[in-house]
């Protein structure tokens, strides 16, 4: 636990966007292992954050009261996500500039990885945002805005230089495997994160004349192999915070509740049989069975905690309390590999890889053996290469990337056509959400640089022919 206070208290961006004057409670020059510390715990806690906007939109998630702000696409004010990922962006630049100068190479790699993922974070959300000059123009405090196809095309750099950088030779010094709260020092793992990272970004974009599947699919060829590849941080102030929220819920402060639409998604509801994650994700109700709440109309027995409504678990492996924040799966780079291969016409593949996808996660999950292969025998499951679509694989990965932010991608590139997915009632839109507002507090900050506000409802670049 107390790596992680270290860091946290380290080099609260020490430069740059958010600078003022220097805080005499800050370390003004951390080695560069403990900004290690720091880089790889707030990418893991970010990627939470986000994933707390994000699970409204996707579903996964909805408020116990009626026409709740996130559940109804209503203009939230998001600032305190917005400023911890600029924040943890600042440390990472920070990080280069000191790992670049003592030759810390393998450093200076992880941390062009993170701020790679951390910029899609905050891009995939708002869409143009401060990047170029925040952290490397003239006008540091009140930057302009990268739009959004340089944000991505800056990403993919990132990722290749990080990747460059991870396999040099001639570094100074080696990852120390107690401050990688990620990968605990092995070069190799966060070699194959990078190439899924790539691979997840290539992926965005199947709406894009220029996607190409096979680049894609190279690029999965050199990430995660098994479920013991993936990045895991555990180290937390406390208990894992999808716990804290559980526990929170548990004490009358009400949040964590599931939507229906996940619960249905896999009680049998909307497919007919049940999928066992479900009793590896969340509790039975009081009355024995699996409900979820609506969006939008909130819980229909009035704000109470009884339980007959199914929440955050803190008996799941994904959510109990020290659970490890993992910001990609290899179950999921198993359906980016099955959505990539199908688009390019390899059938075979495709199916391999959606049929190992669903198979690693209920791994993951400890599901016994016997109901995971029942479950993947069903013939609704089982349908064969020739018939796999990229509707069963949305829906699979669906279930996958539970509470992770990267699902809004997959919701918004698949224009919500998962089966039964309604609208949430009393929406403020008259169509599903595209983006998010810009917060207060940049809006109050940079005033003069925050682009006009467009409807929620209007796709990002990515999202659009």
């Amino acid at each position: 636990m107390w790596i992680a206070f270290f860091a946290i208290n380290l080099c609260a961006g020490c430069s740059d966007y958010f600078d003022l004057d220097e805080n005499p409670n800050l370390v003004q020059d951390p080695p560069v292992n403990a900004l290690l510390s720091t880089a790889t715990h707030k990418a893991a806690v970010n990627m939470q954050q986000f994933g707390l906007i994000t699970s409204y939109y996707t579903q996964y998630l909805a408020s116990p009261s009626a026409s709740g702000a996130a559940d109804t696409y209503q203009v939230t004010d998001d600032s305190y996500q917005w400023n911890t990922v600029y924040y943890a962006m600042a440390d990472l630049y920070d990080m280069i500039q000191k790992a670049e100068g003592t030759a810390a190479y393998l450093h200076a790699g992880v941390a062009k990885v993170l701020m790679a993922y951390q910029l899609g974070l905050v891009a995939d959300v708002w869409g143009p945002v401060p990047y170029t000059d925040a952290f490397y123009g003239t006008n540091t405090l009140t930057p302009t805005y990268d739009n959004e196809e340089s944000l991505y095309n800056q990403s993919l750099a990132l990722i290749e230089e990080g990747l460059n950088d991870l396999g040099r030779s001639d570094y100074a010094s080696e990852l120390d495997a107690a401050s990688d709260l990620m990968h605990h020092g092995n070069v190799d793992d966060w070699i194959k994160t990078a190439y899924g990272l790539r691979a997840r970004l290539l992926n965005k974009i199947t709406k894009k004349a220029d996607y190409d599947p096979n680049a894609v699919l190279a690029a999965l060829d050199q990430a995660y192999t098994s479920n013991e590849d993936e990045s895991s941080m555990n180290v937390f102030l406390g208990v894992n915070p999808w716990a804290q929220i559980a526990i929170s819920n548990a004490s009358n402060l009400l949040g964590g509740w599931l939507s229906d639409n996940f619960v249905n998604h896999l009680n049998g509801v909307t497919y007919g049989f049940e999928d066992p994650r479900i009793a590896k994700i969340t509790d039975k109700t009081v009355n024995g069975n699996y409900v979820g709440t609506r969006n939008g109309q909130g819980n229909v027995g009035g704000p109470n905690t009884v339980h007959d409504e199914s929440y955050i678990s803190v008996n799941s492996p994904l959510t109990a309390e020290t659970a490890p924040l993992v910001i990609m799966t290899y179950a999921e780079l198993k359906f980016i590999e099955a959505e990539a291969a199908l688009r390019a016409g390899d059938n075979s593949r495709a199916y391999d890889a959606y049929l190992t996808g669903i198979r690693a996660h209920m791994d993951k999950l400890g599901v016994a053996a016997a109901d995971r292969d029942a479950y993947i025998q069903h013939s609704a499951v089982s349908v064969g290469a020739a018939n796999l679509s990229l509707a069963l694989i949305f829906k699979e990965k669906y279930v996958v990337t539970y509470l992770n932010p990267e699902a809004w991608n997959d919701m918004r590139r698949n224009d919500y056509q998962y089966k039964d997915f309604r609208m949430p009632l009393n929406a403020y839109l008259n169509n599903f959400i595209r983006r998010v507002a810009y917060p207060a507090d940049e809006r109050g900050r940079n005033s003069s640089n925050v682009p006009a506000d467009q409807p929620l409802d209007t796709p990002l670049w990515w999202d659009q022919p």
